[in-house]
């Protein structure tokens, strides 16, 4: 069966055309002249601002004229992310998607569910002339995923909304009334190398599960670039020395694959040293990774290497830096408060970098995570930035669109949501800075791997998502 038959069909009719055009951060020239032309095909005022954020605005129903008027928002761009052993072009490739076992999938890549349900379901309000609803303006923002570029840049005159709906949450029974806010850590430092002519070993970690550095940095799944420093840390009492690390990638996603290549004094010595930590991180992991591979290869080298003193440093400050949840909110029941992500690790030819993200609905407790991790790699006199720092979203329970969302899914669905706050990014807190008196809610459809290749959204949840949003334009327009 084909994505754009499925139902409710103007959704997905709208998501599979959207996911037939490129839209990496900050690479979404394509989608925003899509979305664009789109707005004025309808005839709808369409407005596109300096940095690409799209403005669609549509007239109340008939007789609605006078409510508040509310704001539909989602983000454009999505992660794009594959398999190692997947050839795929993202720069001239729409995803290949496919159903499986009620669930929408792609083809060794992420999927673009998170935060394309959202575009298009708010591309089937603005089409749909039959919903009942208030004046609306459609927001499609860009950059989220690498920076949150769009929310940043929005102007403050742009919208006239008084209810802002995002779209963004990934579990169908939530209403999220507020997130965590970020910053992006970032160490480096360019190294001296020597030339080296030697037996060496290579180091590879594959087919962990990865997922969002914010949704899923509760689910105790491995991280690779963790998984490597346990494995170099055994190379010390062997005089290691690197010469290339390739592992993680987006600052967003935990690092599901890692390579790196080093040099030691006795290979053999090491490699049965390394097999036995290896067994301890498949025990560990046993039931969370069951695809989880390790592997250690000899190899013949030559080329350059970092010398065996800041090769011992830059081990030890990636041992050190902490990683995974740092804080629990001693306030909401299960929520993290505060983590951090060891993305991307990089060395290569005495060039090092390493980025971090680190999260909290904390402001103080986000500078306190991002200052240790200043700390240890300034112990290893890597140069450190701080950079791309948002607000978090502050909850407030008693909000009025809470309340009106929580009857409605009560009503409609015979059970109550699970009222929230999540720890990943949302556009909501640099929004609702710029628009103080704005209300905010989101909620969204079940999507599961984001940020990963393992990225699915489930079809019935995209159903139930769609009948609740109609539901609630209908009711705020009474």
């Amino acid at each position: 069966m084909e994505i754009a038959r499925l139902e409710p069909q103007e959704v997905w009719e709208n998501f599979s055309a959207l996911n037939a055009i490129p839209r990496a951060s900050k690479k979404e020239e394509k989608a925003i002249l899509f979305l664009e032309d789109f707005g004025k095909k309808l005839n709808l005022e369409t407005a596109v601002d300096n940095v690409g954020n799209i403005r669609i605005r549509k007239s109340a129903s008939l007789g609605r004229e006078h409510h508040k008027k509310v704001v539909l928002q989602a983000h454009v761009d999505m992660v794009h992310q594959k398999n190692t052993d997947t050839s795929f072009n993202f720069e001239t490739q729409g995803i290949q998607m496919y159903i499986e076992d009620g669930w929408v999938k792609a083809r060794g890549t992420t999927l673009g569910a998170d935060n394309g349900i959202g575009v298009a379901a708010m591309m089937a309000v603005l089409a749909n002339d039959s919903i009942s609803h208030p004046p609306l303006e459609a927001l499609f923002t860009v950059d989220e995923e690498t920076g949150m570029t769009g929310a940043f840049e929005l102007q403050d005159d742009f919208l006239e909304g008084e209810i802002l709906l995002n779209l963004d949450t990934e579990e169908d029974d939530e209403i999220t009334m507020g997130c965590a806010g970020g910053v992006d850590v970032t160490a480096s430092k360019n190294y001296l190398t020597t030339e080296v002519a030697s037996e060496g070993v290579q180091i590879y970690i594959r087919g962990l599960q990865g997922g969002h550095s914010g949704m899923d940095i509760d689910k105790g799944r491995a991280n690779a670039n963790v998984l490597l420093s346990r494995l170099l840390w055994e190379g010390l009492a062997h005089e290691i020395q690197l010469v290339e690390i390739n592992a993680g990638g987006l600052r967003n996603a935990i690092p599901r694959e890692a390579v790196a290549t080093v040099i030691v004094d006795n290979c053999t010595s090491f490699v049965n040293d390394a097999q036995k930590v290896i067994k301890d991180i498949e025990r560990e992991y046993n039931y969370l990774e069951r695809k989880m591979q390790v592997e250690l290869h000899a190899t013949k080298l030559k080329g350059s290497a970092m010398n065996k003193k800041d090769s011992r440093e830059l081990i030890y400050a990636l041992k050190a830096a902490p990683n995974g949840i740092f804080r629990m909110s001693p306030d909401i029941e299960e929520l993290v408060e505060t983590s951090n992500n060891i993305a991307r690790v990089s060395l290569k030819e005495g060039v090092l970098s390493i980025l971090c993200l680190t999260r909290s609905s904390v402001e103080s407790t986000k500078k306190e995570l991002a200052d240790k991790l200043q700390a240890v790699f300034e112990l290893a006199d890597m140069k450190v930035e701080l950079s791309g720092d948002y607000p978090g979203w502050q909850p407030n329970p008693r909000s009025e669109i809470i309340a009106l969302l929580e009857r409605i899914y009560t009503k409609k669905f015979f059970n109550k949501p699970k009222i929230s706050a999540g720890h990943a990014g949302l556009e909501c807190g640099i929004i609702g800075a710029k628009y103080p008196q704005m209300e905010m809610v989101s909620f969204g459809p079940t999507i599961r791997g984001a940020h990963s290749p393992d990225e699915k959204v489930s079809i019935s949840s995209v159903q139930k998502f769609w009948v609740f949003l109609k539901e609630i334009l209908k009711e705020m327009a009474e």
